[in-house]
């Protein structure tokens, strides 16, 4: 698979990617080297990229604790204060190692420490492969609402190795999933189709799946790189499924869901939505809402979780002028923005989620 090269970033796939570091890190003389890592990355990741990487600099390890629920400024702080600790100055460079979190996370760490220093990212999880890894979304939630505080850039290099993948478990391979599958319903029907028949799938095929997604994305955020258009059909399912995400984590009796998990909820709703604001046939609706039912299942909503659900929307990023703004679809591979969904609809879209 050849490199992929967007703006200052270049993404490197399997054994291109550990040849391709240690040549940055040779050209550009970097003053100390860390790599932030969780307790799961650390045992299970890191002694493969430590094994592969070239360099007389200095090598510290910072570790945090996984899970959405430590994507917040509290971590980064502490972040912050071992990068300080440990003497890390502007010609630093941070390698962050682990799935969304962790590159969200690490990207604005490194974003803001001392103004800006240099940052690559490893994703070791399907998701952060096909989704964090292309576009520069860095960022952390504000307590439990996705992604409130954050910025837009890019990291040196992106690491793709998917010999990862086979430390995962599998509800996380299908919330990785998702986001892929999100890819085709927004952009290619043809990849949408690849993928739909996902039980018939094999490990194998997954590399060049997920090269087709990273280019899918990638193709969005070169021509707009700061969401002012295009990029947000990016944001497909995401609208209602972030809020569900952010209310069963805030939920202690509620099944936490991964975000894949909830973004397959999401476009379910989206795609009911809009085969009455738009275009969409039912037929295609109803052909969407069995594929990805029949793999992620249905998780149990109740009547008295959607008005919590729809107040969270008004946190929606894409929101302006005091519109909650969806992306709908005219059909498989042809989305649009910036719709507006009467709360009525919405309610009619869980009950066509729950029957």
């Amino acid at each position: 698979m050849n490199s992929i090269t967007y703006e200052s970033c270049t993404i490197h796939f399997n054994e291109v990617c550990y040849p391709a570091l240690n040549e940055h890190i040779k050209e550009f003389n970097f003053s100390k080297i860390f790599i932030l890592v969780d307790e799961n990355t650390h045992v299970h990741c890191l002694p493969n990229l430590l094994e592969k990487l070239e360099t007389a600099c200095v090598v510290e390890i910072i570790e945090i604790e996984s899970g959405e629920i430590n994507k917040n400024i509290d971590t980064c702080v502490g972040v912050w204060n071992a990068l300080s600790e440990l003497d890390a100055d502007r010609k630093s460079l941070l390698i962050n190692v682990g799935g969304g979190v962790v590159t969200d996370l690490g990207g604005f760490v490194a974003c803001t420490f001392k103004r800006g220093i240099d940052y690559i990212n490893l994703p070791t999880t399907l998701l952060s492969m096909v989704d964090a890894s292309v576009g520069g979304k860095t960022g952390v939630d504000l307590g439990h609402l996705k992604n409130q505080i954050g910025v837009i850039s890019l990291p040196n290099l992106v690491l793709i190795d998917t010999s990862y993948l086979e430390t995962l478990a599998q509800n996380q391979m299908r919330s990785g999933l998702a986001e892929m599958l999100k890819h085709g319903l927004i952009k290619d029907a043809n990849y949408w189709n690849k993928l739909k028949n996902l039980s018939q799938l094999a490990f194998d095929d997954l590399d060049e799946l997920i090269y087709e997604s990273v280019l899918i994305k990638k193709d969005v955020v070169e021509k707009d790189p700061f969401e002012n258009n295009l990029r947000k059909t990016l944001n497909f399912g995401h609208t209602l499924g972030h809020a569900i995400e952010s209310y069963f984590l805030s939920k202690a009796d509620k099944q936490t869901l991964l975000h894949g998990e909830a973004i397959v909820i999401g476009m379910i709703l989206a795609c009911y939505i809009s085969t009455k604001l738009s275009e969409l046939n039912l037929n295609q609706a109803d052909m969407i809402k069995e594929s990805l039912i029949n793999y992620y299942g249905k998780v149990e909503i109740l009547e008295d979780d959607h008005k919590p659900i729809l107040d969270l929307l008004k946190y929606d990023k894409k929101n302006h002028h005091g519109n909650i703004n969806f992306v709908l679809l005219e059909s498989i591979g042809n989305p649009i923005i910036d719709c507006l969904v009467d709360d009525a609809i919405i309610l009619e879209a869980f009950e066509y989620y729950r029957e």
